[in-house]
């Protein structure tokens, strides 16, 4: 049996702050899809050169007021990306908090505005550990 990845939905409140989130993070929007009759926005968004690997993002126009109580957006998503340190300068300068510091030069998470648990991970070798994240204490859960 062939089994093909097609991608990942996680349920948003605020369509257009989660959107900008995940520009910070370089991915694009490739697909939107409006449904008047089913009063829903479904935006698709995927790393450059990588659109066969997106998340959707589905936002119910009614309001969702379940999320993120309810757990119904799942678990986290994971991205690599080339350099961990800068990744999580960038994200804090906009504003985002770092629930896990890169302390080990690898592994860092971080939450989008629906809460959703964000896993960031050094591409290659680990970096070697360094301030300000050695020092830094884990913010909340991730």
């Amino acid at each position: 049996m062939k089994l093909i990845y097609l991608h990942t939905m996680i349920r948003v409140k605020d369509l257009d702050e989660t959107i900008a989130f995940f520009a910070l993070l370089g991915l694009k929007q490739t697909k939107r899809r409006e449904s008047e009759s089913g009063r829903f926005t479904l935006v698709f968004m995927a790393p450059e050169g990588q659109e066969d690997c997106p998340i959707e993002l589905t936002w119910n126009w009614d309001g969702d007021e379940g999320l993120p109580a309810d757990s119904r957006n799942f678990g986290h998503l994971a991205y690599g990306v080339e350099d961990i340190y800068a990744t999580c300068q960038m994200l804090q300068d906009a504003g985002i908090s770092i629930n896990r510091p890169p302390r080990d030069g690898y592994m860092a998470f971080v939450r989008s505005p629906d809460n959703i648990s964000i896993e960031l991970l050094q591409i290659g070798d680990r970096k070697e550990p360094q301030e300000p994240w050695i020092s830094m204490e884990n913010i909340g859960h991730w």
